[in-house]
């Protein structure tokens, strides 16, 4: 029997055996609290969402989340078939990602966004993250969209560049170099990298649109997001705190924006608008951002952004830097961004947020727009996680150790979905457990 099902519940077991029969007699409380669930299943959280191209049973997503856990070829899926004879206490493991995004497709309907995904090897300065622009990595990716659509879920992948953010030592094993808007550090430990030229802006801008043609067409993704946030290569363009140019990708907002918005024309023509998302962050300081003024570059960003006819915008909340939460500073929100995208396709919101405070943002705070509510390190801990937030149910604590452990399998496919703690008693009981408490719910 599987008490998946059951909602709720304080449930204790007496059990009385005998060397002739054992009797089973159950003690079965059923403690709700109605204004919870009720809360829950009535919310706009669990109304039907059209995005873009497809359609969605409510409005949970699970957030682009890095973890690490991609071979030393960056293709998703490492396929290990025994203990290395020269490392034989190495940890081996897998198809471990497919698991990994399956759990999390374990209710229909439900949005997941990979992790990011980098689009192309100059852009790899970082280790045992997945690509989409090998033929491997696209066939590591096409098992894991059939795995997820095969639970009747959508999944966009997530498009990468790190520009100054990268690993200089990464890029120079093979042959690259530090490139950013411009000759500007994160800060005065970090490498200073090489302002990219304008045949190299031209080039990357392709790569951005042959990675999201390989996710598409290759592998069979539902969709883009560009990864436009957290002090990658678009926002280093955008963000005065970074571009330092003269020409025609600096000076002006118009100019800043410009590389945001030519990867997202190029993108929009390879795969067609209702498949691309933008991810953006007004907000952060993470990874030496944050412009002492954004709101009037962020407001001409989205305003431009709104002409393509984009799947959907994402934003993060202010309370959230890069991996870290954050203070909220006074007057920092991304209501006038909101504002500006209207109706013309769902917003995506991440920002720690909490079951409450989900439901709080869908049905009051934005109630007349279409919101989308974004969760991450929840997402990690349960993969259950839309099941739990329908019918009120404790969430999972996250561990964050290991969040970020190569090629590691702790802390990835291990956290448990909801059941019924339940004593071992073997099939006969169980079943018999399952019809008395079926007629006593």
């Amino acid at each position: 029997m599987n008490f998946r099902t059951l909602e709720t519940q304080n449930w204790s077991r007496s059990l009385d055996r005998s060397s002739t029969s054992r009797q089973l007699h159950f003690v079965l409380t059923v403690t709700i609290v109605v204004e919870e669930k009720q809360a829950a299943k009535m919310s706009k959280l669990f109304t039907p969402l059209k995005l873009g191209s497809v359609e969605l049973d409510h409005r949970i997503a699970m957030a682009p989340l890095t973890r690490y856990r991609a071979d030393d070829d960056r293709v998703p899926l490492p396929i290990v078939k025994g203990a290395s004879p020269h490392h034989p206490h190495t940890c081996l493991w897998t198809n471990k990602q497919i698991e990994y995004y399956v759990q999390r497709a374990s209710t229909p309907g439900t949005l997941l966004i990979t992790e990011a995904t980098l689009i192309s090897l100059r852009a790899a300065g970082r280790l045992n993250v997945p690509g989409i622009w090998s033929d491997d990595q696209i066939a590591g990716w096409r098992e894991v969209v059939d795995a997820v659509h095969a639970k009747g879920c959508k999944i966009f992948c997530q498009l990468w560049h790190l520009g100054r953010a990268a690993h200089p030592e990464v890029l120079r094993a093979n042959g690259h170099r530090l490139l950013s808007s411009s000759a500007v550090a994160i800060d005065p430990t970090r490498e200073v990298p090489e302002e990219m030229t304008e045949a190299e802006i031209r080039e990357t801008i392709a790569e951005y649109a042959l990675a999201a043609k390989n996710a598409v067409t290759g592998a069979g993704f539902d969709g883009v997001e560009i990864h436009g946030a957290n002090g990658y290569l678009p926002d280093q363009f955008l963000q005065d705190v970074c571009n330092r140019r003269t020409d025609g990708w600096g000076g002006s907002i118009a100019n800043r924006a410009r590389f945001h918005l030519s990867v997202t024309k190029a993108v929009v023509e390879a795969v067609g608008a209702d498949r691309v998302g933008m991810r953006l962050s007004p907000h952060s300081e993470y990874l030496g951002m944050r412009m002492a003024d954004p709101l009037p570059t962020f407001e001409y960003l989205v305003t431009e952004l709104k002409k393509f006819g984009l799947a959907y915008l994402h934003l993060v909340e202010g309370r959230i830097s890069g991996q870290s939460d954050t203070d909220v500073r006074e007057g920092e929100t991304n209501t006038p961004l909101i504002r500006i995208w209207g109706k013309s396709s769902p917003v995506l919101l991440a920002g720690g947020f909490t079951p409450e405070s989900a439901r709080e943002v869908v049905d009051k705070t934005y109630k007349d727009y279409d919101v989308v509510v974004v969760f991450g390190r929840h997402f990690i801990a349960n993969p259950d996680l839309v099941f739990r937030l329908r019918n009120g149910v404790a969430l999972n604590k996250y561990d964050r150790p290991t969040f970020y452990l190569p090629k590691v399998p702790k802390g990835y496919i291990d956290y448990p979905f909801f059941t019924v703690n339940q004593e071992e008693s073997g099939e006969e009981e169980e079943e018999e457990a399952g019809q008395e408490i079926s007629a006593s719910a």
